[in-house]
């Protein structure tokens, strides 16, 4: 599994597995469960979360997914931006930590920008980091005009950008994408496969079929070769 090195100084793996639309259906949690193991058996071991995917509900099926190599899992969770107050993130965090049954996050993000200014939200995971209870912190579906007003808050500590970004929705190449590379900043994709309709692609197929590969391997591997981390 190929890796970043965070400003950190932490090591995140290049490929993970993410969570949203899980925890919404208890019909669905022994699936979803066996889906998680088999992707960290797989190798996959980044496993990206948040309190609002099922209100909870994936945090706590990662949690119980997790737990036997919890050590050996690169674990990511976002806060709510109505709950990204300094109070208010510290409370999150803890309730996150609960659900998982882990005692720190290796990366926390905020999910989006809300009302409550950055500044506020940066002090509470610089505290979350002091206290042990967060090793990273970032932000995701932040602008380059965001990037730099939190890069002006933070003394350099938002090591992660998590962004909207596949072969079909290439927008963070114009500017968010090359600021992110001189600033040290890693870029974290979500939707690689656009929910998966890129599977369908044609010009897609006819590339796989030309190197035995499947559809979902050449878009993951057009993604890792713009070298985002």
């Amino acid at each position: 599994m190929q890796t970043v090195k965070l400003v950190s100084g932490a090591v995140m793996p290049v490929l993970g597995q993410g969570t949203w639309r899980m925890g919404e259906s208890s019909g669905r949690r022994r699936e979803e469960l066996k889906a998680l193991r088999f992707g960290i058996d797989l190798g996959m071991r980044l496993i990206d979360t948040a309190e609002m995917y099922g209100e909870g509900g994936a945090e706590e099926i990662v949690g119980e997914a997790i737990a036997p190599n919890r050590d050996q899992i690169f674990l990511v969770s976002k806060v709510y931006p109505h709950n990204a107050t300094r109070r208010g993130t510290i409370a999150a965090c803890e309730r996150s930590l609960k659900r998982l049954k882990t005692d720190r996050l290796d990366l926390y993000l905020l999910h989006w920008r809300g009302s409550t200014p950055l500044a506020e939200t940066i002090e509470a995971f610089q505290d979350l980091r002091q206290a042990g209870k967060v090793r990273d912190f970032g932000v995701s579906n932040f602008d380059r005009n965001d990037m730099e007003e939190a890069r002006d808050l933070d003394q350099g500590l938002t090591t992660t950008n998590q962004v909207l970004y596949n072969l079909s929705r290439r927008g963070i190449e114009w500017d968010l994408l090359p600021w992110c590379r001189e600033q040290n900043v890693a870029v974290m994709a979500y939707s690689p496969l656009e929910q998966g309709r890129m599977l369908s692609n044609s010009s897609l197929k006819t590339i796989a079929a030309r190197h035995k590969a499947s559809t979902a391997q050449v878009a993951i591997a057009g993604y890792c070769s713009k070298g985002l981390w």
